[in-house]
């Protein structure tokens, strides 16, 4: 786990009980998140229910990009029932910056490969697998024109993150903020390679 991140007791538990079941098949366990912010969870403006592998045999595991890393898995996964709990904004809104842009550096990168490489995963917007959809709609979204904008308004009115009050309000914000760092830096780095001043 990040040092954001608390395992409660009943996670703990159930991480006890499947790894010392050595019948189990699983390779690799997504757990959800639940986001807290502002002292508040964050069930809707944080896209809950998101699944990240975090329990997991090393040797059959490997990570793709430098931010936000995608994990490859190489057999069958498991999903845990018990929740770990997620600080975004531990350290204060000062670190929260400092962090997302070194973040949307790494992104801006990512980006400009993604969109090197023209594929979308179209058939993946479908799938009722979650993490294969919800790589897909990233592909999408590095396409999209106002992204920030399209960003809030899928977190705060799609998702509904206007139920989590003034910490939804605040943290969808944050998403846009951030994602417009993003779209600042790939039109920085597509100027650059052009020999051009930002």
């Amino acid at each position: 786990i990040d040092a954001d991140e608390v395992v409660p007791p009943e996670l703990a538990a159930e991480i006890l009980e499947v790894t010392s079941d050595l019948e189990r098949d699983e390779v690799c366990y997504r757990l959800r998140f639940k986001n807290m912010f502002m002292g508040r969870w964050l069930k809707h403006s944080s896209l809950y229910p998101s699944w990240f592998p975090r329990l997991f045999r090393p040797e059959r595991i490997r990570w793709q990009r430098a931010a936000n890393p995608v994990a490859m898995v190489d057999g069958p996964e498991g999903k845990l029932r018990s929740h770990f709990v997620h600080y975004a904004v531990s350290k204060g809104l000062a670190a929260w910056f400092e962090r997302h842009n070194r973040y949307s550096s790494y992104e801006a990168v990512e980006t400009i490969k993604h969109l090197q490489n023209g594929r979308v995963d179209w058939r993946g917007l479908f799938s009722t697998d979650p993490v294969r959809r919800r790589r897909a709609l990233k592909e999408v979204s590095f396409r999209l024109p106002l992204r920030p904008c399209v960003k809030f308004f899928y977190m705060y009115f799609l998702r509904r993150g206007f139920w989590d009050g003034f910490p939804g309000l605040t943290y969808c914000t944050l998403q846009a903020i951030y994602e417009y760092m993003i779209s600042l830096k790939v039109k920085e780095l597509r100027r650059r390679s052009r020999g051009l001043p930002m």
